[in-house]
């Protein structure tokens, strides 16, 4: 856990959880990676934790089932890595610090991919989330 807290308090709201930034290396090795499922696969062996790694395995599939697996990996990593930056369940995870966008894109993803094979409940759950942790939903999350 990071020495600073980022978890910020306002008077105007909830609170709001910054995820630290996926490291540069990690963002070279998606990049380079990008499209090819093996070499993302290889990505993500080596940055489990990484839930921008995941949704970019999930995005890269044809493979309906697949990318609804991969999308819920990287969701629940991604909530480990809200609880270890200080989330208590409530609070904005805003889309503008890039340390958020992965868990975010899963939260997403998963509810594109559970409503692409018939989960709607858990679709319109994850929609609803993604709209409570950023009521400012950006079109790439939409």
């Amino acid at each position: 856990m990071s020495d600073v807290n980022p978890v910020r308090l306002t008077t105007s709201g909830p609170p709001e959880t910054v995820l630290p930034p996926t490291p540069a290396e990690v963002l070279h090795a998606v990049k380079q990676a990008a499209g090819s499922l093996s070499a993302l696969s290889e990505v993500v062996a080596g940055n489990p934790r990484s839930s921008l790694v995941w949704a970019e395995l999930a995005r890269a599939t044809n493979d309906p089932i697949a990318r609804y697996a991969y999308y819920r990996v990287g969701y629940h990593r991604g909530l480990d890595s809200l609880r270890a930056n200080g989330w208590r369940g409530s609070g904005y995870v805003r889309w503008a610090h890039e340390g958020n966008r992965g868990v975010l894109s899963c939260i997403a993803g998963l509810a594109r991919s559970a409503a692409e094979i018939g989960e709607d409940d858990e679709a319109e759950r994850c929609r609803l989330f993604v709209r409570q942790l950023e009521p400012n939903v950006p079109p790439e999350l939409a």
